[in-house]
């Protein structure tokens, strides 16, 4: 009897990000896709926020291959850190842009040398992946190369989509391949898993290629400077900004590591096309006049470091932002960065120049499908089973009521979460258990070692302050020998008098000493703990807020 195919999702199931999903058999798993996605506001300090692959781990020897359907970082930017815990070198599948990309990554983090990637091409081939055999299904979305991966398995073909939508006029004229897709319905399929990001959405997405026009109109109306920030793996929307900044006789100034890494990744394969002349070097600027320059920028999404970001606080080494310039915002907000995305805007405004945005111009479409594009995808593949994927849980449950008004019985849908076990074998599909999931929190140097006690020091630091009192005393009488110094920092008391506060916190840490001494009381932690249970209560009651009290008792 066959074993059957087990499919775990790791992450992006009532979430927007962190894209990661388990197919195990006969011992052997495989892993489509290894995203991450960033740090909530009260997350702080936090870097970057990864699926916990714990379960990936503990299998490492048993993990055969990694299958990428798209360059986007929430669906590759995890795979580094993954082979670092893991340890081992599962083969890694993607198309050629995706590997470019990804390679760049790789050699960023020290594992390029060390791992083997393996080109996915789009043609109807199948190559061995693991216990399976998986091809690569052509898919427009908002980078090139994009693909659906289909997993043909002992109990039939597996599809899934990866982020797509319905792009029969794509910039790079490579649609999608609506003919494999109706010749894999036809053969059968057992199984659709299918991203819902904008399943709530009705009708059909408008293709990239309308935006060019747009830019083109924007650029050739701007009275000064245009500068343009997407994401920097958009490399269909910054070709057509660039070809737009070509028409109007501009020339372009890239600024941003990762944009100008990813150009010259798409340009020396191929995907992107720009003359060298037409480039300008960011601190040759000045040398032109403002309405002979396009910029292109990072910092779409607020990024506290990016190169707009910078621009809109006055800090960028190479540019500085006049009522004249025109910024484009040709993206939209991932979900958690609305604050920051709206603190670059008005930043942008109050420095005078003129911001457009999806709200107030046509100047960006999405990568993902609508109701309309996502029902298609059913009707095409007409699966005996359907989860929806890439979504948080009221964009899978508006998928899943696509998926039965298509005709996929309603028995037959499944909306999981993040760990749900299913197994499909010839009788069907079961949800048969679920295992612990979560996130692994990147912290600096450390991955997913941040403890919870971490984050809510953070968090109370942020909120309340700290406050710090230094004791010198003897050693083994605990006399005093200097005056104790007692520092308040991120609070104040409501009347504003600090002093007031400072007074009588060393007024009751003298208290505390004297009595301690009286007591023989010697033992250093046992000083900090009488200490904090002092001035605690005494903040708390001058103040209202419940700082962090941090006691220090020096030995001399």
């Amino acid at each position: 009897m066959r074993e059957p195919v087990k499919i775990i999702p790791l992450g992006g199931l009532g979430e927007v990000g962190k894209n990661m999903a388990v197919f195990e058999s006969g011992g052997d798993l495989i892993l489509i896709d290894a995203g991450l996605t960033f740090p909530k506001a009260e997350m702080h300090g936090i870097d970057l926020v990864l699926p916990d692959f714990s379960y990936v781990v503990d299998r490492a020897d048993r993990l055969k291959a990694i299958v990428l359907t798209h360059g986007h970082e929430d669906h590759v930017g995890a795979l580094p850190y993954l082979l670092r815990e893991t340890g081992t070198h599962p083969l890694v599948f993607g198309t050629r842009l995706t590997l470019g990309l990804i390679k760049s990554k790789l050699d960023e983090h020290g594992l390029g040398a060390e791992t083997e990637l393996v080109e996915l091409v789009p043609d109807g081939s199948r190559v061995a992946v693991g216990p399976f055999e998986a091809e690569a299904v052509r898919v427009t979305h908002s980078i090139p190369d994009a693909v659906a991966v289909v997993l043909h398995t002992a109990h039939g073909v597996i599809v899934h989509t990866g982020d797509f939508k319905m792009d029969m006029t794509p910039v790079d004229g490579r649609p999608v391949d609506i003919g494999r897709l109706r010749s894999l319905g036809d053969e059968g399929v057992a199984l659709l898993m299918s991203d819902s990001t904008n399943a709530e959405n009705p009708g059909t997405t408008p293709s990239e290629m309308t935006v060019g026009p747009s830019m083109r109109e924007i650029i050739a109306k701007a009275p000064g400077r245009v500068i343009v920030t997407s994401f920097a793996s958009q490399i269909h929307r910054l070709q057509q900004v660039i070809d737009a900044a070509v028409a109007n006789n501009r020339k372009v100034c890239v600024i941003g590591r990762s944009m100008v890494r990813n150009l010259n990744i798409s340009r020396n394969l191929g995907y992107a096309d720009i003359d060298e002349d037409l480039l300008l070097k960011p601190k040759a600027l000045d040398s032109v006049l403002p309405h002979e320059v396009v910029v292109l920028c990072t910092g779409s999404q607020g990024e506290p470091r990016s190169a707009l970001t910078r621009m809109a606080h006055g800090d960028h080494p190479a540019l500085q932002v006049h009522p004249t310039d025109t910024v484009v915002m040709s993206s939209k907000a991932v979900p958690g960065n609305e604050v920051n995305v709206g603190e670059t805007v008005n930043r942008l405004n109050r420095m005078g120049a003129t911001v457009l945005t999806e709200n107030n111009a046509y100047v960006h479409v999405s990568g993902h499908g609508s109701a309309d594009e996502l029902r298609t995808m059913l009707e095409l593949v007409r699966p005996r089973f359907f989860v929806p994927v890439h979504g948080e849980y009221r964009m899978l449950r508006a998928h899943a009521a696509i998926a039965e008004r298509t005709g996929v019985e309603p028995h037959a849908v499944r909306i999981a979460d993040n760990g749900t076990v299913m197994e499909l074998d010839a009788d069907g599909l079961f949800v048969t258990g679920q295992i612990e999931t979560g996130m692994t929190l990147v912290d600096g140097y450390s991955v997913g070692d941040v403890r919870d006690e971490v984050l809510r020091d953070r968090r109370r630091l942020a909120t309340d302050g700290v406050l710090i009192v230094v004791a010198t005393i003897a050693a083994g009488s605990a006399e005093v020998v200097v005056d104790p110094e007692v520092i308040a920092r991120g609070f104040e008391t409501p009347d504003g008098d600090g002093q007031e506060l400072l007074d009588r916190a060393r007024d009751a840490v003298d208290e505390v000493l004297e009595r301690c001494l009286a007591n023989r009381m010697t033992e250093v932690n046992l000083l900090q703990q009488e200490l904090h249970d002092a001035l605690a209560p005494l903040v708390h009651r001058m103040t209202g807020k419940r700082p962090m009290v941090l006691p220090v008792v020096v030995e001399v």
